[in-house]
C-alpha cells in the first residue's frame, strides 16, 4: 500500500485536528457555542472517585444512597460534573490560558447514567496585559433528560492579542501593574 502522506514536513503543515488558533481580536462579546453530550456512567464515576479518594457515601454507596440518601441514589461527584461538562468544550487554543474560575455553584444533583451538555458565553472581553487580553466566558451544564440546570461557573482566561496592545490597556489596569501612577 503506497503511503499517500509520505513526507514529514509537509504533514506537520497540516493544521492539527481540534485545534483552535483563533486570538484576541477573533473573539466577540456575546458568542455562543453549544457542547457535545455525553452520559456518565458507574464504571466512570468509580474510577473518578478512586483518583481523587472521594468515597463520600452519596458517590460511592450504592445501598447508604438508596436507603439513607436525600435523593435516593447515588450522585456524580461535583468535581467530576465540572471537569466533565468543561471538558465537552476542549478545543485546543494554543493561544489561550486558564486564569481561574468564578461563581462555581453546583445547582441541581446530577445522578449515575445521567446525559449532560453545556452552553459556553463570551460575556466580557478586556486589555489587561501588553501581549494578553482577559475574558470571562461562563459555562452552563445542563442535564439533557429535563434540561435543568445543574453547573454554572464562569471562566476567566487570558487570551493572545494579534499584535502587541500596550496602548490599548486602560490606565487602571496599566497602575495595577505598576506601569503607571495614579
Amino acid at each position: 500500500m503506497k503511503n499517500p502522506n509520505p513526507d514529514q514536513g509537509k504533514r506537520y503543515e497540516v493544521p492539527i485536528w481540534n485545534q483552535d488558533v483563533k486570538l484576541y481580536e477573533d473573539y466577540q462579546v456575546g458568542e455562543v457555542d453549544r457542547s457535545l453530550r455525553r452520559t456518565i456512567s458507574e464504571g466512570e464515576v468509580m474510577l473518578f472517585n478512586s483518583l481523587v479518594l472521594d468515597m463520600h457515601p452519596y458517590v460511592g454507596d450504592d445501598i447508604w444512597a438508596r436507603e439513607h440518601g436525600l435523593f435516593k441514589k447515588r450522585l456524580v461527584p461535583g468535581a467530576m460534573v465540572f471537569s466533565y461538562g468543561l471538558g465537552l468544550f476542549a478545543h485546543n487554543n494554543v493561544n489561550t490560558f486558564s486564569y481561574g474560575y468564578d461563581k462555581l455553584r453546583f445547582i441541581k444533583p446530577t445522578f449515575i447514567g445521567d446525559t449532560i451538555y453545556g452552553m459556553r458565553t463570551l460575556l466580557e472581553k478586556t486589555p489587561k496585559y501588553e501581549n494578553m487580553g482577559l475574558f470571562k466566558v461562563s459555562y452552563e451544564i445542563f442535564r439533557a433528560d429535563n434540561e435543568e440546570l445543574v453547573l454554572y461557573t464562569e471562566h476567566l482566561q487570558t487570551v493572545l492579542y494579534r499584535t502587541s496592545q500596550a496602548e490599548n490597556l486602560t490606565s487602571e489596569n496599566r497602575r495595577a501593574e505598576g506601569k503607571d501612577t495614579p
